[in-house]
């Protein structure tokens, strides 16, 4: 399946075009007064089950995540974890290969999965009346997975063609999305390859694959998400009829994913010979979740970031014309709240080959070190808090409820509180200027920056043939 997010970096995969849409569910006139209804339990075999019920549209939106990303995967399998997560579709105990997609799509549903740093995900829209088919399915290949040498290496084959359609053979591969978590980091857990060396990926062993899958794709890992059209009542008793009896396994305990502070500048220069104009990305290691420099980095991705009115912007393509767009955020496999580790906040642009990297470093960095010198302005800050609700309430209410299930089900697994969806308003409401610019102090400053740059290489036939007289 593709993964990935809509609006990501090149060379990531939309995750898919729905046609359903979903109110938000409690949505009122203010801020103050937006409430998502939230229900959260767990059963016996420790697995987390979300309930937020909305009767808007006769859908329902369900989600499976564990807790076993690109991070977490195995030392010498970079791509286990994506390529895993292909093999949840080649069957179950009562599924056949490919059977639970034509299931869902012959109920009128969409589906997909993805891998992201922490977590894979696999979801499901259908009509409210399905829902219990849904369930028993998810819980069919949580079960017992149909794990065979065939279906291995059938998905090896078909990652390996991916890694070479979106990274290898493709034009900016892998920029800014692997480079930059590769150059920035140091621990090997938040610096592989995670999408997947073509070696490690082709000598993964079958055992290996059902050790993984009998470790990380347990109750015990996983949260159950449910958002929509179902009376809780009913969905608790088809939680309880199909997930109870999944038993429970012996989890290891998480790595060590800490990153010591970076204090000099990194500097990684990449030659693409398919890249027709030079690339640079630039990125900073984030605060800490839940600190109030983590919200006031929020508020500064949309300063600097997000939007036309957005500093960066305002500066590269409206003053300068260094370039059309500029892009990134905050975790660029998904938004700034479905991660737990360390992440980057980056910026990253294309630009005209007559234009020097130093030019567009030092066009960011006008805007950037302002930020680092004296406290933004209220009017600036109650902007970016506008915009940042408009785009927080916008997630909520994308694809059939998929934007607030994917919400609630990472604050269930890496907070354990999947109400905290109805405090973010207020975690961002309470950042001063002040906060601001301490956050931009530490966080913004050149040592703990790393920056790419992609150099168009001339392609290896086209070096050795000399040019034709016109």
């Amino acid at each position: 399946m593709q993964e990935g997010r809509i609006g990501a970096a090149p060379g990531v995969l939309a995750l898919c075009t729905l046609l359903l849409a979903v109110a938000i569910p409690g949505m009122a006139a203010t801020a103050s007064e937006f409430h998502v209804p939230v229900e959260y339990y767990k059963l016996p075999n420790g697995l987390r089950v979300v309930l937020s019920q909305d009767h808007t549209a006769p859908t329902v939106c369900v989600g499976v995540y564990y807790r076993i990303g690109f991070r977490i995967e195995p030392k010498d399998r970079t791509g286990f974890a994506h390529l895993f997560e292909h093999m949840m579709f080649q069957g179950s105990q009562n599924l056949g290969k490919m059977e639970f997609i034509k299931l869902v799509q012959a109920n009128g549903g969409i589906l997909n999965g993805s891998t992201r740093f922490d977590f894979t995900n696999y979801f499901e829209v259908v009509p409210s009346n399905k829902l219990e088919t849904v369930l028993w399915a998810e819980a069919d290949r949580m079960h017992g997975l149909d794990v065979t040498d065939a279906n291995l290496k059938n998905q090896q084959g078909v990652v390996g063609n991916e890694v070479k359609v979106n990274v290898l053979n493709r034009p900016y591969g892998g920029f800014p999305w692997i480079d930059l978590p590769m150059a920035a980091n140091s621990n090997w857990y938040n610096a592989h390859n995670f999408y997947g060396d073509l070696s490690d990926i082709e000598s993964a062993k079958l055992d290996e694959v059902k050790q993984f899958f009998d470790t990380y794709y347990a109750p015990n890992n996983a949260v159950l998400v449910i958002v929509g059209d179902f009376e809780p009542a009913d969905a608790k008793k088809m939680v309880e009829k199909y997930f109870a009896g999944i038993k429970s396994a012996q989890l290891p305990p998480q790595p060590d994913l800490s990153e010591p502070r970076q204090e000099k500048e990194k500097i990684v220069v990449k030659q693409d010979a398919l890249a027709p104009r030079p690339a640079l990305a630039i990125g900073y290691h984030m605060p800490e979740r839940n600190t109030p420099e983590y919200y006031a980095m929020g508020l500064l991705d949309q300063i600097l970031i997000e939007g036309d009115d957005s500093l960066l912007h305002q500066e590269l393509v409206q003053k300068r014309g260094l370039t059309d767009s500029v892009n990134g955020g905050i975790n660029l496999l998904g938004n700034m709240f479905n991660y737990k580790g360390p992440m980057l906040f980056s910026a990253y642009v294309i630009y005209d080959p007559t234009t020097k990297p130093e030019t567009v470093l030092e066009a960011m960095d006008s805007v950037i070190e302002p930020l680092r010198n004296k406290p933004v302005d209220q009017k600036t800050l109650d902007r970016a808090r506008v915009k940042l609700r408009s785009s927080l309430y916008d997630t909520m209410g994308q694809f059939g409820g998929f934007g607030l299930m994917d919400l609630l089900a990472s604050f269930a697994l890496f907070d354990d509180n999947p109400a905290k969806v109805n405090d973010l308003v207020a975690q961002f409401d309470k950042v001063t200027p002040e906060i601001v610019m301490k956050t931009a102090q530490e966080y913004l400053r050149s040592a703990n920056r790393t920056v790419v740059e992609v150099q168009p290489a001339p392609k290896a036939k086209d070096a050795e043939t000399p040019a034709k007289n016109q």
